[in-house]
C-alpha cells in the first residue's frame, strides 16, 4: 500500500517560491490500478515522482508498506526503489543498446548474474509481445513497441509497484489502446499495483479502478471512476468529464439536463422515447456512453426547448422514467 501523508513540494527560484504541491494525501490499495488526472501544470508529474522519491518532497511522508521512504538512507532507498518500476512519455531507452539489453540493464545495476538476467528478460519481451524483436534496437522500434521494451525494463526487478506518468501520450489512439490493455494485463497477472498519470479521461475510463483529481497543486476530489464519472464533485472533474457543458450554456444561454445513465437497458432508445412521448425537441449537445454488457453507462447534455411547458414535460417524463438528471446552472 502507498500512502502519502501532507505532501508538500515547494521550488525555489532567484526570486520566489512555486508550490507544486499543497497538502497532497493519498492512499493507493494494493492490486488496483489507480489514477491521477488533472490539467497541465497541475502537479501530477511532480507528484508521480515524489512517490519514489525522484523528487524529495519538501514536507510530508511516503509511505510504502508501512515504510516512510523519506526517513531512508540513501542506500536503503535505493534497495526499496527495485519495488517500483516507472515508465515514462518519452520511452527513456538506451539508443546504443537492443531491445534484450535494455531489458537487462536494471538487472545488471541489482547485480543479477548474466544468464538469470537474460533469461528474465526473455520472459518479460514474450510477456509484452516482443520475443521476436530482441536484437532490435530502439531506432527499428515503433512508439507502441517502445513503450512496450519500457514496460519490460520497469518490470525487470519484479516490482510491486509500476508508475506510469503520461505513458500513453505520444501514441495514436489504436497503440494507447494496446498499451493499455497490456498494463491491464499485467495488473489482473501480476498483481503489480499500477499508478496511472494523465490529461485523458479515456484513459482512466478504460483502465482504473479508483481516480484522484488534482488541481492547483491539491487533490481536488479522489473516488471510484464510476463515482467521478456519474457525479463529480469539483469543477475541474466536472470540466474533464463534461468539457462541452460551460460552453454550451454561455454560447446558447438555454437550460440544459445532464441525463446520466446508470445501467439502464442500452437497447432502450431513452432519447427517441422522449421526444416522441412529450412531443418536444432536444438537442443532444454532447454524449459520453458506453455499452457494458448489455448496460448503458454514461451521461449525455440535452438542451431543452425554449417553451418552458415542453421543458417542464421532458423534465416530467425522465422523473416519470426514474431517469437520473441534473441541471447545468449557467456561470
Amino acid at each position: 500500500m502507498i500512502e502519502l501523508k501532507n505532501l508538500n513540494k515547494t521550488y525555489k527560484t532567484s526570486d520566489h517560491e512555486i508550490v507544486a504541491l499543497n497538502n497532497v494525501n493519498l492512499t493507493i490499495q494494493d492490486g488496483e490500478i489507480f489514477g491521477i488526472i488533472g490539467p497541465s501544470g497541475a502537479g501530477k508529474s511532480t507528484l508521480v515522482r515524489c512517490i519514489n522519491l525522484l523528487e524529495r518532497p519538501t514536507k510530508g511522508d511516503v509511505i510504502l508498506d508501512g515504510q516512510n521512504l523519506v526517513r531512508l538512507r540513501q542506500k536503503e532507498l535505493l534497495k526499496t526503489r527495485r519495488s517500483i518500476g516507472m515508465i515514462f512519455q518519452s520511452f527513456n531507452l538506451f539508443s546504443q543498446r537492443n531491445t534484450l539489453q535494455n531489458v537487462c540493464y536494471p538487472l545488471e545495476i541489482a547485480g543479477v548474474g548474466k544468464k538469470e538476467a537474460k533469461a528474465r528478460a526473455l520472459k518479460l519481451l514474450k510477456l509484452v509481445g516482443l520475443a521476436d524483436r530482441q536484437k532490435s534496437y530502439p531506432s527499428q522500434l515503433s512508439g507502441g513497441q517502445k513503450q512496450r521494451v519500457a514496460i519490460a525494463r520497469a518490470l525487470a526487478t519484479d516490482p510491486k509497484y509500476l508508475l506510469c506518468d503520461e505513458a500513453t501520450s505520444a501514441l495514436d489512439p489504436q497503440t494507447t489502446q494496446s498499451i493499455l490493455n497490456l498494463l491491464k494485463e499485467i495488473n489482473q497477472t501480476l498483481g503489480v499495483t499500477i499508478v496511472v498519470i494523465t490529461h485523458e479521461m479515456k484513459v482512466i475510463d478504460q483502465i482504473c479502478d479508483r481516480v484522484a483529481v488534482i488541481d492547483s497543486s491539491g487533490i481536488a476530489e479522489v473516488g471510484t471512476v464510476a463515482e467521478l464519472f456519474l457525479n463529480p464533485q469539483s469543477e475541474t472533474a466536472k470540466e474533464l468529464i463534461l468539457p462541452a457543458s460551460q460552453h454550451a450554456q454561455k454560447k446558447l444561454g438555454s437550460r440544459m439536463l445532464r441525463v446520466i445513465f446508470n445501467g439502464e437497458a442500452s437497447e432502450q432508445p431513452v432519447v427517441a422515447e422522449l421526444v416522441l412521448s412529450c412531443q418536444a425537441p432536444v438537442n443532444i449537445m454532447f454524449a459520453d456512453t458506453k455499452d457494458i454488457d448489455g448496460k448503458a453507462y454514461g451521461q449525455m447534455l440535452l438542451q431543452l426547448p425554449e417553451d418552458e411547458r415542453q421543458a417542464e414535460k421532458v423534465i416530467a417524463w425522465l422523473r416519470a422514467n426514474n431517469m437520473q438528471f441534473s441541471e447545468e446552472v449557467s456561470q
